[in-house]
């Protein structure tokens, strides 16, 4: 494995992948648990629809992608919130009629213009060659931010997770917390798509949290838990797509599937412990 690791270490491209990779896999992992816990995990999917459709339009006017996408998604996670809150739209209704209206408009888009070429393939599922050095670089920079701002805000992020009505009673603006969940959310999403691909990347926010709760009881150890299961299997899965020439996308996807299935089965073998 190490010399593997070594091996890709030589290309430029990879070494820029895996730094991307393991920033972006820490930030999904982290905001996924509140997320997850808050039944709202389905936002990076209807997320990363209104990014395709964003990447799509960068696409067709030849400007940059990120540049592009970052401030509508934004937007977007802005709009998702204040219809769920203050109309009959709720929930998984909101997400999906900002996601599906999203994701026909980028399909239009590119159907009446390129067409649906090795470009649109990679906004779909991802790919490590379609990041640029700007996007690289733009990407490590937004990530640090993500990173410390949750890190900042642990507290309040916690409390508005775990029982928002109280925290609203403490004092706290929950609206305001939900609104930076959110909009952290937003950018990683935008980030992970370059090379998850919009159809992939809510799988960096849902599996760790999930695969953690088989094992971890308290908050703390489920963040932690989460980001060691994120960065291994991202490192294994882009391992993975190296030696034997996969989508990288998929392979860490099916690295985090492989890691649910173990959890799960020690989750099973414990609880039978316990009750003999």
């Amino acid at each position: 494995m190490l010399n593997v690791l070594f091996e890709m270490f030589n290309y430029p491209f990879m070494t820029r992948a895996f730094i991307v990779g393991i920033l972006i896999s820490l930030c999904c992992s982290l905001l996924g648990v509140s997320l997850v816990l808050k039944k709202y995990a389905m936002i990076g999917d209807g997320l990363s629809h209104v990014g395709f459709g964003s990447l799509a339009v960068a696409s067709v006017l030849n400007l940059s992608p990120l540049y592009v996408s970052i401030p509508i998604v934004v937007l977007a996670a802005f709009l998702l919130l204040r219809i769920s809150d203050n109309s009959k739209i709720k929930g998984d209704s909101a997400i999906a009629i900002i996601s599906t209206g999203s994701l026909a408009i980028g399909v239009m888009v590119i159907s009446m213009t390129r067409g649906m070429n090795t470009e649109v393939c990679n906004y779909l599922f991802g790919s490590i060659l379609s990041m640029t050095k700007s996007d690289v670089n733009l990407s490590i920079l937004l990530s640090i931010v993500v990173l410390v701002t949750f890190i900042l805000f642990y507290n309040r992020i916690f409390a508005v997770t775990f029982d928002e009505n109280f925290a609203k009673a403490t004092g706290t603006n929950a609206s305001a917390y939900n609104m930076l969940i959110a909009i952290l959310t937003a950018l990683v999403i935008v980030l992970g798509m370059r090379m998850m691909g919009s159809l992939l990347i809510t799988s960096l926010i849902v599996f760790p949290a999930l695969t953690s709760m088989r094992l971890a009881k308290n908050f703390k150890a489920v963040i932690i838990n989460s980001s060691i299961i994120s960065v291994i299997s991202l490192i294994i899965g882009m391992s993975v797509s190296y030696l034997y020439a996969t989508p990288t996308g998929a392979s860490i996807v099916l690295c985090h599937i492989v890691f649910f299935i173990i959890y799960s089965i020690i989750n099973v073998i414990k609880g039978g412990m316990i009750h003999g």
